[in-house]
């Protein structure tokens, strides 16, 4: 259990990592474009496709991160209202959801990836499946997330209102 444990925690510390240093390189990447825009009239060709190419990266690793600290927008009102049994099956029905929302990003991401791996962006000559392998990554971290979620209570985070 403690391997598992430690492992998990890897791959906790290693979303946030890559969710990190894209976020810094994209603020660096635009920092540059403005500057090079500004001061000498001139946008380097990469810089855009580079900074859209992290962007998407922050944003599919933001998405596993919000199903790890359990921050996604939940629309209870209506279940909320049902007996409590009732909303147990809705809590773990909306798991399984995500769950197979994980297998579904890892499956085709990576067939859309492979697929575009022959591809190559202009702007910085990288293959374009750079831009796509983020989807079946963010897949699996979404896909160990939902399976943590089965073995804890409700899918967000509860907030009181009173509180304030």
């Amino acid at each position: 259990m403690k391997v598992l444990k430690t492992t998990k925690m890897i791959l906790d510390r290693l979303l946030l990592l890559l969710a990190l240093i894209a976020l810094a390189a994209m603020l660096i990447v635009i920092i540059y474009q403005v500057f090079s825009r500004q001061f000498f009239s001139s946008t380097p060709s990469w810089s855009e496709e580079l900074s859209r190419l992290l962007f998407v990266w922050v944003s599919f690793l933001g998405i596993a991160y919000g199903f790890k600290e359990k921050l996604h927008i939940a629309l209870g009102l209506f279940v909320n209202m049902l007996p409590k049994k009732v909303q147990d099956i809705f809590d773990y029905f909306a798991k399984a959801l995500v769950i197979f929302f994980g297998v579904i990003m890892i499956y085709y991401g990576w067939n859309f990836t492979t697929l575009m791996s022959n591809n190559i962006m202009p702007g910085t000559g990288l293959p374009s499946s750079a831009l796509y392998i983020v989807i079946p990554i963010s897949g699996f971290y979404v896909t160990l997330y939902g399976i943590e979620l089965l073995f804890k209570k409700g899918m967000h985070q509860e907030y009181d209102v009173s509180e304030g």
